[in-house]
């Protein structure tokens, strides 16, 4: 039976804890999160019909497979999604279609990666883009270079960067499966070593492992389940060209991919103020910078305001829009495969009245952004909220 998207419900989250799971492995990851989702939804793992599961790297896992292993789920259609830094939305995106197209009436949604492994400094970037373009470009290089953009046009100040790692740090420091739990001064960001050009250690993620799972259905099953299962309304998706640097018209303070899937996202779910309509956010901060410009492509302010939105308030906890009230990718690191699916769960449980850390009080819509690739390549956005908001 086909449904609109509009009935999607979700009725179970879970997660691991996120950080240098050393003594875990991709399997032991992936079971914590599915059996906390099954717990969480009260189902059991045979009523899964189908599953995504969003993975980076070929290290962690290929195909399906990762998961049905570890979940013994055999036998059941499961797809392998990869899109970057947005192949755990992309997971959860193609689960609502699934439901939605009628072939399945409970999926599930899942992201993992194991990073920290592999060594090294910062992500591995062994075969991404050109060989030659794209060398000795690193992720903290290509984001830092929007800084000095948006400190020419707008006068946006490192103090500003400054109080993203602040606020999200607070926020992290009382959750209980973030990879850190401290909170920071704005002294300490300002004067962490640099890492680059603008950015220093405190103004960039962790490299982390971890993994998230979601279960999905369709509306009148979920009331079978639980009287607050949340309720999908704006999904939206944008992909642009690996080469956007190299792009003469971009530049640099302006993420295409998240304005067009917003627009599509706010279009779908009837947000015409998302500023006003908006009660919380888990937004792709893997750098400080980034943060400040996703405030201003997502519509929370105007094009070159997104250093005094968060300077005054305007995205803490009690804020206009509660931005990253799980610490987001500063307090969790950035297990790619995982991030997405994490956002979902962290945003199910705010509009839920159950957030584990800090939660936004009275939260009943909530938006997951994932942003992926270098200079940000493709984008995915998924708006939730509890049913009662929309009776």
């Amino acid at each position: 039976m086909t449904c609109s998207l509009h009935d999607i419900a979700i009725i179970g989250v879970g997660a691991s804890k996120f950080g240098e799971n050393f003594t875990m492995d991709v399997e032991s990851m992936m079971v914590a999160a599915a059996y906390e989702a099954y717990e969480d939804a009260g189902i059991a793992p045979e009523e899964i019909q189908a599953a995504w599961i969003g993975i980076q790297y070929p290290f962690t896992g290929l195909s399906g497979a990762t998961l049905t292993d570890p979940l013994k789920l055999y036998g059941i259609p499961v797809t392998h999604v990869e899109n970057y830094c947005v192949s755990g939305l992309d997971a959860f995106r193609n689960a609502c279609f699934g439901v939605a197209s009628g072939m399945y009436d409970m999926v599930m949604a899942a992201g993992v990666e194991k990073l920290t492994d592999q060594g090294g400094r910062g992500l591995p970037t062994a075969g991404f883009g050109h060989p030659v373009l794209l060398r000795g470009l690193t992720a903290p290089s290509a984001f830092g270079l929007a800084f000095p953009q948006h400190e020419r046009k707008f006068g946006l100040t490192k103090e500003d960067l400054a109080y993203v790692a602040v606020k999200n740090h607070f926020n992290g420091a009382v959750h209980p499966k973030a990879h850190f739990r401290r909170e920071v001064t704005l002294e300490q960001v300002m004067k962490a070593p640099i890492v680059s050009g603008p950015l220093g250690l405190l103004d960039c993620c962790a490299i982390s492992d971890g993994a998230a799972a979601v279960i999905v259905t369709r509306k009148e099953i979920a009331k079978k389940y639980r009287d607050d299962y949340v309720m999908l309304r704006g999904l939206g998706m944008a992909v642009y060209t690996n080469f956007l640097p190299f792009d003469p018209d971009f530049d640099y303070i302006t993420w295409l991919p998240t304005v067009k899937a917003a627009q599509v996202a706010y279009e779908m779910a009837g947000i015409e103020d998302p500023r006003g309509e908006i009660d919380c956010a888990e937004v792709h901060d893997c750098f400080t910078i980034t943060e400040i410009l996703n405030y201003e492509d997502l519509g929370f302010c105007a094009k070159g305001e997104g250093g005094p939105f968060v300077r005054e308030g305007h995205a803490d906890i009690d804020g206009d829009v509660a931005v990253n009230p799980s610490g987001g990718l500063k307090c969790f690191g950035h297990p790619i495969g995982a991030t997405g699916c994490r956002m979902i769960y962290e945003i199910t449980r705010q509009v839920q009245g159950r957030a584990e850390g800090r939660q936004r009080e009275g939260a009943r819509t909530g938006l997951a952004h994932n942003l992926g690739g270098l200079g940000g390549v493709v984008c995915g956005i998924a708006i939730l909220s509890s049913d009662d908001k929309y009776k």
